[in-house]
C-alpha cells in the first residue's frame, strides 16, 4: 500500500475554494430571484398607475411598508413568490389596463370584472404564457379583440362580455383548444363566426348574444361535443341552424332568438337529440313547418319560446315536461280550427312550476280544457286571445288564484260569466271583449278590488249593469259596450274616481238619465253612451269632468239645452249629440273649446245663428244638418241666412249730424280710457289671464310678489333652465301654490313659456301637475315679467327622494319597492295620455326625476312643459329622416340618441327618456353618475347585471329592507329592469310602447301587492 503525504495547506485552499463558489451560486441565485420579484413588483404599480377612480380604497394597501405579495387583489406562489393571480373584482375602479400586465409571467387568473375600465386590451396580455383565466367582463372595454390571445394557449375561459368590443370575431381564438368558455355577449362584434370555432373541443359555453353578427352559423360548431350552452340570440344570422348544431347532447341552453331571418324546420327528434335542455328558445325568427311530438322528452325544460314564427300543425304533449315555467307559442299559425287544438293544455295539469302560458292570435279552435282549473297555482298569465275557442270557461277557473292577467278576447266563447270568476282577487286584467258570452254581469264582480281593466265588449251580455263595480276602486278603463244591458246607469259606478282611460257603455239599451253623480269623474278621457234610451237633459255636473277629450251621447233620447257647464271642458276633442232631442240656441262656447276637432249637432231641434268661430269656420268637422231651424254659419254649411229685418226710418240731416258728434265723442272717450288703462296696467304691474288657458284664479304680479315674500330665497324650492320655482301663498285665497317665475334674460325662455302654455292649457290627467294660471305682464320696473302658477306639492319631487341631500334637521328620504313602482306607473300614464289621448299629441322632450313632483298620497305628476312639442300625426312615430331645427331638446343623459344627430323629436324620444327614468328609480344611480364613463352609461350597467346578479345594482335602499328581500321582489325587479331596458333601446321602433309599459307594470304591481 502507498502512502501519500497531504499537505494541510492545499487541503485548506481547495477548502475555501469551494466555500467561495457556494457563496457565489448562493448570491447569483438570490440575485435572479430579486430581480424577478421586483419585475412583478413594478408591473403591478404600473398597472394602480393607470387607475384614475378607487372609490373603495383598495390600492391604499399597494405601499412600500407592505410587500407586494400581501396587496389588496393579488395571490403569489408559495416557491417563488410571483404573482399568480390578480383579481380586483367590483370595485368600481376606472382607468385603462396597464400594458405592464404582460411582465407578471406567471399570472393564471387576471380577473377584472364589474368595474368601469376602458381603453383597449392591451395585447401584451398575449405575454402571459401561463394565463387560464380571462375576465374582463362588465367594463367599457373597447377597440378590437387582441388576435394573439392565441399565445396564451392554456386559456380555459375567455369572458369579455357587456364592454364596447368590436371588429371581427378574430378567427386566432380557435387555436386554444383548452378553452371551455367563450363569452363576447352584449358588444358590436361584427361579421361572421368563424368555421375554426368548431376546433374548440373543449368548449362548454359559446355565447355571443347582442351582437352585430351575421351570415350562416357555421356546421362545424356542430363539433363541439361538450357545448352546453349555446347563446346567438338579438343578431343578425340567417339561413338555417345546421342540423349538427341538434346533436350536440349536452347542450342544456340554445338561444337563437330575435334573429328575425333564420329559416327552417326543427328536426323531429329535437327533445331525444337534446335530452338536457333547459331554456330553448327561437322566438322572432322564420321557422315554418310542425312543433315536434319529441320535445316532451325534453324532460328537463323550463323555458319553451317559439313564438312570432310561422309553425303550423298542432302542439304536441307536453306531459313529460314537468318543470316547464313558461311556454310562448303566440302569434304562429298553430291549430286547425278544430276540437282538438288545445288538448297539448290538458297534459300541463301535473307541471306545477307553471308561471306563463301565451298561445294567442293562432288557430286554435275547440273548447278550453277543464284540466285549466287545476293549473299551477304559481300560473300569473294566461292568454288565448284571438283565437276561435269555442264554449264556456271551464269550471273552477277560480283555482288559479295568483292569476292577475287573464286575456280571452276575440275568440267565439259563450255562457255566461262565473260568479266564481270574483276568487281570482289578485286579478289586474280581465279581457274577454269579442265573444259570445250571455247572461248578466254576476254581482260579485265587485270582490275583484285590484282589477285595472275591465273589457267586456261585443258580447250578448243582458240585464243591468251591477253597482258593485263600484267597488273595483282601481279600475283604470271599464268598455262595457256592443251588448244587450239595460236599465238605468248605476249611480254608484260615477263614483269610480280612478276611472280615466274610458268610461264606455255605447250600443246597449239602457234608459233612464245621466246621473248627476258623473261629476266624480274628474280624471275621465273619454265617455261613451252613445246609441242607448237614455233621456233627459245633460246635467250641468257633467262640465265638472274637466279631463275629458271625448264625449259620445249619439242616439239617444237627450233633450234640453247644452248646459254654459260644458265649457269647463277645455281639452274637448270630439263632441257628438246628434240624433236627439236637443233644442235652444247652438253656445257660442262650443268655437272657443281650441282642442275641438269635430262636432256633430245634428237631427236635433237646434235654432237660430250658428256662430262662425273656432270649429264652426271648419264645414267638414261640423256637422249640423237635420236642424230645420239653424241659420247663418260659413257658407259651406249652405244653410238659409239668417233675417233680422226690422222697419226702416228716415233719418234727416240733422239726427245724422247728432250722431256723427256723438259718435266723435265716444271715440275721443274710449281713446282716452285706453291709454289711462294702458298706464294703470303699467303702473300696477296687472297680470292678464289667457281665455284660452284653465284659468281658475286672477293673480297680479303684485299678488306674485307677496306671495313669495318678495322672491325671498326661502320660499325658492327650485331652479331650471328658464327660471326659479318659488312656494307661495296667494292673498285673499290662501292657497298655497307653486309659482314658476321665468328668467327672461335667459335665451330661449319666453318660447318655454309659450311651450308650456300651448301644452297645458288644454291637457288634463290625474298624473300631471295642473296648472291653475299664467302672469304675462310687466314689473315695477317696466320689465317684462311672465309666471306660471302650479298647484304645490308637498312632498317635492322625485329628484329629492332618489338622491336627497344629507340635512342634520331632516330626516332621511326613503322610498320603498312598491312606491317606486306606483310612481313608475303614474308616470307611464302620464306619458300614454299625453302620446295616445291628447287629440294633438304632446312630446314632453324632459323627462327626469325633477320634473315629477309628488303631492301629499305621494302620488306622481309630470311637469315642467317647457321643452314639449306638439307633433302632427304624420311624425308621431316618425323619428328619423326629419332633422330638428330648434337643436337637441332635453337633459344630458336622458336625451336620446337619435336627438343627437338631428331626428325631429318623437314620443320614440320619451320613452327613451321614461326608459332611463325607469332604470335611475330602482338602481339609485343617476345616468350622469362618476361611475359611467367613456363607453360606459346606465344602460349597459343594467344590462350586464342581468346575466350575473340583478341583485348587485339595485338602489341600497331598496336592499336594506328586508320587506323587499325574497324571491318575488327579485324576480319583480328583473322584470322591471327588463322593461327599463326595453323602453331605452338605441334604435326607435325597438323601444317597448308605453302602452305596454303601463300593463306590465301594473301586472308587476299586483304580483308584489300579492306578497
Amino acid at each position: 500500500m502507498c502512502t501519500h503525504h497531504l499537505n494541510p495547506l492545499a487541503i485548506l485552499s481547495s477548502f475555501c475554494f469551494h466555500i467561495v463558489a457556494l457563496l457565489m451560486c448562493m448570491i447569483l441565485i438570490t440575485s435572479t430571484t430579486v430581480t424577478a420579484s421586483e419585475i412583478d413588483r413594478v408591473a403591478l404599480l404600473e398597472f394602480k398607475a393607470k387607475i384614475e377612480d378607487d372609490p373603495s380604497g383598495v390600492f391604499n394597501s399597494w405601499n412600500d411598508t407592505t410587500h407586494f405579495c400581501q396587496w389588496h387583489g393579488v395571490t403569489c406562489g408559495r416557491r417563488h413568490q410571483r404573482v399568480t393571480a390578480l383579481e380586483l373584482i367590483s370595485l368600481k375602479l376606472s382607468g385603462s389596463i396597464s400594458p405592464h400586465i404582460g411582465n407578471l409571467s406567471f399570472l393564471r387568473d387576471l380577473r377584472l370584472y364589474d368595474n368601469n375600465f376602458i381603453g383597449e386590451i392591451p395585447p401584451q396580455i398575449a405575454s402571459l404564457r401561463r394565463l387560464e383565466r380571462l375576465d374582463l367582463a362588465n367594463n367599457s372595454l373597447g377597440g378590437e379583440f387582441p388576435p394573439n390571445i392565441s399565445s396564451c394557449s392554456n386559456l380555459i375561459l375567455i369572458q369579455c362580455s357587456n364592454n364596447n368590443l368590436g371588429g371581427v370575431l378574430p378567427v386566432e381564438i380557435s387555436s386554444l383548444l383548452k378553452l371551455q368558455r367563450l363569452s363576447l355577449s352584449n358588444n358590436h362584434f361584427t361579421g361572421t363566426i368563424p368555421p375554426s370555432f368548431g376546433n374548440m373541443s373543449s368548449l362548454d359555453a359559446l355565447i355571443l348574444y347582442q351582437n352585430n353578427l351575421s351570415g350562416n352559423i357555421p356546421s362545424t360548431l356542430g363539433q363541439l361535443r361538450n357545448l352546453t350552452i349555446f347563446a346567438l340570440s338579438q343578431n343578425r344570422f340567417s339561413g338555417l341552424i345546421p342540423n349538427s348544431i341538434f346533436n350536440l347532447s349536452l347542450v342544456r341552453v340554445l338561444d337563437i332568438g330575435s334573429n328575425y331571418q333564420i329559416q327552417g324546420t326543427l328536426p323531429p327528434d329535437l327533445g331525444i337529440s337534446l335530452p338536457n335542455l333547459y331554456f330553448f328558445s327561437i322566438s322572432r325568427n322564420q321557422f315554418t313547418g310542425t312543433i315536434p311530438n319529441s320535445i316532451s322528452n325534453a324532460s328537463n325544460l323550463e323555458v319553451l319560446q317559439l313564438d312570432e314564427n310561422q309553425f303550423s300543425g298542432r302542439v304536441p304533449s307536453l306531459e313529460k315536461i314537468q318543470r316547464l315555467r313558461w311556454i310562448t307559442v303566440f302569434t304562429n299559425n298553430l291549430g286547425s280550427g278544430k276540437d282538438d287544438d288545445l288538448t297539448f293544455l290538458s297534459s300541463l295539469v301535473n307541471t306545477t312550476t307553471l308561471e306563463a302560458i301565451q298561445i294567442g292570435v293562432n288557430n286554435f279552435g275547440g273548447q278550453l280544457p277543464e284540466q285549466i282549473s287545476n293549473f299551477s297555482r304559481k300560473l300569473w298569465h294566461l292568454s288565448f286571445d284571438q283565437n276561435q275557442i269555442v264554449g264556456s270557461l271551464p269550471i273552477g277557473i277560480e283555482n288559479l288564484i295568483n292569476l292577475n292577467s287573464f286575456q280571452a278576447s276575440d275568440n267565439k266563447l259563450s255562457g255566461s260569466i262565473p260568479s266564481s270568476i270574483a276568487r281570482l282577487q289578485n286579478l289586474n286584467m280581465l279581457y274577454l271583449f269579442g265573444n259570445r258570452f250571455s247572461g248578466s254581469i254576476p254581482s260579485s264582480i265587485g270582490n275583484l278590488t285590484r282589477l285595472l281593466s275591465l273589457r267586456l265588449r261585443g258580447n250578448n251580455l243582458h240585464g243591468s249593469i251591477p253597482s258593485s263595480l263600484a267597488k273595483c276602486q282601481n279600475l283604470l278603463e271599464l268598455d262595457l259596450s256592443l251588448n244587450n244591458f239595460s236599465g238605468a246607469i248605476p249611480a254608484e259606478i260615477m263614483d269610480l274616481s280612478t276611472l280615466s282611460i274610458v268610461l264606455d257603455l255605447s250600443y246597449n239599451r239602457l234608459s233612464g238619465f245621466l246621473p248627476q253623480q258623473v261629476q266624480n269623474l274628474r280624471n275621465l278621457g273619454y265617455l261613451d253612451v252613445s246609441n242607448n234610451m237614455l233621456s233627459g237633459e245633460i246635467p250641468n255636473s257633467l262640465g265638472n269632468c274637466i279631463r275629458l277629450e271625448n264625449l259620445y251621447m249619439e242616439s239617444n233620447f237627450f233633450q234640453g239645452n247644452i248646459p254654459s257647464s260644458l265649457s269647463s271642458l277645455k281639452g274637448l276633442q270630439g263632441l257628438d249629440l246628434s240624433r236627439n232631442n236637443f233644442s235652444g240656441q247652438i253656445p257660442e262656447f262650443l268655437g272657443r273649446v281650441q282642442m275641438l276637432q269635430v262636432l256633430n249637432l245634428s237631427y236635433n231641434n237646434f235654432e237660430g245663428m250658428v256662430p262662425t268661430e273656432g270649429i264652426f269656420k271648419n264645414a267638414t268637422a261640423t256637422l249640423v244638418m237635420g236642424n230645420r231651424g239653424l241659420c247663418g254659419g260659413i257658407a259651406e254649411l249652405q244653410l238659409p241666412k239668417c233675417s233680422f229685418d226690422k222697419p226702416k226710418k228716415r233719418i234727416n240731416l240733422r239726427t245724422k249730424m247728432v250722431i256723427s258728434i256723438i259718435s266723435l265723442l265716444l271715440g275721443i272717450t274710449t281713446v282716452l280710457t285706453c291709454l289711462s288703462f294702458w298706464w294703470l296696467r303699467k303702473r300696477k304691474g296687472k297680470c292678464t289671464s289667457e281665455e284660452s288657458g284653465n284659468m281658475l284664479l286672477e293673480v297680479s304680479y303684485h299678488s306674485i310678489l307677496r306671495a313669495t315674500n318678495e322672491f325671498s330665497s326661502a320660499n325658492l324650492i327650485g331652479t331650471g333652465s328658464f327660471g326659479s320655482v318659488y312656494k307661495g301663498i296667494l292673498d285673499g285665497q290662501g292657497t298655497v301654490v307653486a309659482i314658476k317665475v321665468l328668467n327672461l334674460m335667459r335665451q330661449g325662455a319666453s318660447r318655454s313659456f309659450i311651450a308650456e302654455c300651448e301644452a297645458l292649457r288644454n291637457v288634463r290627467h290625474r298624473n300631471l301637475v295642473k296648472i291653475l294660471t299664467v302672469c304675462s305682464s310687466i314689473d315695477f320696473q317696466g320689465n317684462d315679467f311672465k309666471a306660471l302658477v302650479y298647484e304645490y306639492m308637498v312632498n317635492g319631487s322625485l329628484e329629492e327622494w332618489l338622491h336627497p341631500s344629507p340635512m342634520l334637521d331632516e330626516q332621511p328620504k326613503c322610498l320603498n319597492l312598491l312606491q317606486r313602482l306606483s310612481i313608475a306607473i303614474d308616470v307611464a300614464c302620464a306619458l300614454e295620455y299625453l302620446h295616445h289621448f291628447c287629440q294633438i299629441p304632446i312630446v314632453h322632450c324632459d323627462l327626469k326625476p325633477s320634473n315629477v313632483l309628488l303631492d301629499d298620497k305621494m302620488t306622481a305628476h309630470v311637469g315642467d312643459f317647457g321643452l314639449a312639442k306638439l307633433i302632427s300625426e304624420s311624425n308621431f312615430q316618425s323619428p328619423m329622416n326629419q332633422t330638428n331645427s330648434i337643436g337637441v331638446r332635453g337633459t344630458i343623459g336622458y336625451i336620446p340618441p337619435e336627438y343627437g344627430v338631428g331626428s325631429e323629436v318623437s314620443t320614440y324620444g320619451d320613452t327613451y327618456s321614461y326608459g332611463i327614468l325607469l332604470l335611475e328609480i330602482f338602481t339609485g344611480k343617476k345616468p350622469t353618475d362618476d361611475i359611467f364613463g367613456e363607453g360606459l352609461n346606465l344602460i349597459d350597467f343594467v344590462k350586464r347585471a342581468l346575466h350575473e346578479d340583478s341583485m348587485q345594482i339595485v338602489d341600497p335602499n331598496l336592499l336594506d329592507d328586508k320587506k323587499n328581500n325574497n324571491s318575488i321582489s327579485n324576480e319583480c325587479l328583473i322584470s322591471i329592469f327588463d322593461i327599463g331596458i326595453s323602453c331605452s333601446a338605441e334604435l326607435p321602433h325597438e323601444r317597448m310602447n308605453v302602452r305596454d309599459v303601463v300593463a306590465r307594470l301594473s301586472t308587476i304591481r299586483i304580483k308584489l301587492q300579492g306578497v
